[in-house]
């Protein structure tokens, strides 16, 4: 954490900052529009004083990521860490705690995993199950072959000669030295083109897909008719291929809900990107054969070797449990902080809460809940009372579509074609998401929303000291608050340094506590609290973009 000394310093700069920030509020100034925003500097202070000085935000941190990772939706460690959370927001004093369950599918975890090489010589292999993969039978040695489905002429040329082999689909793939930056940063030259990025209609299209066969039988192709991903799932259960192994994606991701056009390098060495494996309806377990992700270096060794025309021999122990859905295995979690005279308006903050499961979640996303819930703490702490019902939403089945907040906006504001709009639609002022990472915030992306850019500027003035100063008019999508604002709600996701988090720790089995920097941890908490309370505590809710534009 820090010294004394630092935290001293950072007051004295913080007091004259705030002075020139007083004095300019007052002023009349062409950046800021009329009327000005009237702030609580008194509270504001105490915010910051709380959140930079008594952070917990580690502590929430290390209990969801060390102690109940990974939460995948459905698993018993999300479960588990559902009670962690309910248990503290109840010590905390916070009020109409409760879970919302959703539809889902079955649950599943790893119980057991192990791989080496053996023939022709022995290596342990760095590799993860795949999500939603069957269990391998107990411990399994056997050949590996390379095998190459494209036709129905490869079926035919493979069927009868897979039986009970380790099966490898992917060729060698080049793995080059690392260059090129795999810390991300917003620079000055970044932050200037976050804020000139010319507004686009439909937003940015996010990055979270990818990994399939595409093209396979599509219009226009020439040719022998292309297998699908379901016809080589089938032949190869029908063939009784004893596992399926795969060496990840191309090497680079693009940022995946990103806000800037920049694209990461992988990092390999030891890091993998693990998929999904399978179903999670009532086909689970039934509709594909084990699978697993290993290390690149280590694929492509065994992948020379078969080129060589030498006998490769492989050791795997995949064992896997599926999880019934006798209630429904999705969760959303909320919890409120009641307002005083406006307590029917709602500003929510959030995160979703699951991870993917090659590693515990710590910067996907224990960070932003951790972050969300140090901002209730806060409030809690000081005793603060909102005009406006502050509500934390924690949301579970984001990493397979932004279920539990689609579900949530549904439920409780509108459907997404609007032909069902609720009450509460017209009392929601805004919502606050953190899903980037462990990265210091610099400002917020406005979603199209520029009617909202002097308010928000007008609110950085109290945290320019702290690095905010950058507010980017395009949309941003990929994660929950891209739920809100589809059905025309104020959503906002705060603009992050992104660090590693392409590069290194996003849906990879290196997504550990450590990778996580305490002090932007620190100040992205305290900077959401100083947000959240001036929403809550204006006299009008934040403006909406035109109904027309949705």
């Amino acid at each position: 954490m820090r010294s004394t000394s630092k935290r001293n310093s950072v007051s004295v700069l913080f007091f004259v900052l705030l002075a020139l920030a007083s004095v300019s509020l007052q002023a009349s100034s062409p950046a800021i529009a009329s009327p000005q925003e009237q702030l609580d500097v008194d509270t504001i202070l105490r915010i910051r004083d709380e959140g930079l000085n008594r952070s917990q935000v580690m502590d929430h941190l290390s209990w969801l990521a060390d102690v109940y990772g990974p939460r995948l939706t459905g698993s018993p460690q999300i479960e588990q860490a559902k009670e962690w959370t309910i248990a503290r927001f109840e010590e905390w004093g916070l009020e109409n705690i409760h879970e919302e369950r959703f539809p889902f599918g079955k649950g599943w975890e790893v119980v057991r995993f192990h791989a080496h090489m053996v023939e022709p010589q022995v290596m342990p292999i760095i590799g993860y199950p795949r999500s939603w993969s069957p269990s391998t039978d107990g411990t399994v040695l056997s050949e590996v072959a390379y095998v190459s489905l494209e036709t129905e002429d490869d079926l035919a040329r493979y069927r009868g000669q897979l039986e009970g082999k380790i099966v490898l689909m992917q060729p060698i793939r080049q793995v080059d030295m690392l260059e090129g930056d795999l810390v991300l940063r917003m620079t000055e030259e970044l932050k200037e083109e976050a804020r000139r990025t010319p507004v686009s209609a439909g937003g940015d299209t996010g990055g979270r897909g990818g990994g399939g066969r595409g093209g396979r039988g599509g219009a226009g192709d020439e040719g022998p008719r292309r297998l699908s991903n379901n016809e080589i799932s089938q032949f190869l259960l029908d063939e009784d291929v004893a596992a399926l192994i795969d060496r990840g994606s191309d090497g680079t991701t693009p940022a995946g809900g990103s806000e800037l056009p920049w694209t990461t390098q992988r990092t390999d060495g030891g890091t993998i990107f693990p998929g999904g494996g399978g179903p999670r309806d009532e086909n689970a377990g039934l509709a594909t054969v084990p699978s697993a992700t290993i290390a690149i270096e280590h694929y492509n060794r065994m992948m020379r070797i078969l080129e060589k025309g030498l006998p490769v021999q492989m050791e795997i122990n995949i064992e896997t449990r599926y999880h019934e859905e006798t209630q429904p295995n999705g969760f959303n979690i909320i919890a409120e902080i009641p307002g005083t005279d406006l307590a029917d308006e709602i500003v929510m903050i959030g995160g979703h809460f699951d991870s993917t499961h090659g590693s515990v979640g710590a910067t996907d996303n224990a960070t932003g809940v951790s972050a969300m819930m140090e901002t209730m703490r806060i409030f809690k702490a000081l005793g603060i009372q909102p005009r406006r019902t502050v509500r934390i939403g924690l949301w579970g089945g984001e990493e397979q579509g932004l279920i539990g907040s689609r579900v949530y906006v549904t439920e409780h504001f509108a459907s997404r074609d609007m032909s069902d709009i609720k009450p509460a639609y017209e009392d929601f002022s805004a919502y606050f998401n953190i899903d980037n990472g462990t990265g210091r915030i610099h400002g917020v992306w406005l979603q199209e929303n520029l009617a909202v850019k002097p308010i928000f500027a007008q609110w950085m003035t109290m945290l320019d000291d702290l690095g905010v100063d950058t507010l980017g008019p395009r949309s941003v999508s990929g994660t929950d608050h891209g739920s809100f604002d589809a059905v025309g709600l104020p959503g906002f996701q705060f603009m992050q340094d992104r660090l590693e988090y392409n590069a290194r720790t996003h849906h990879s089995n290196m997504d550990f506590y450590d990778r996580v920097q305490a002090e932007d941890m620190i100040q992205m908490a305290t900077v959401v609290a100083v947000f959240t309370y001036n929403a809550a505590m204006r006299d009008e809710k934040l403006p909406r973009k035109p109904r027309e534009r949705q």
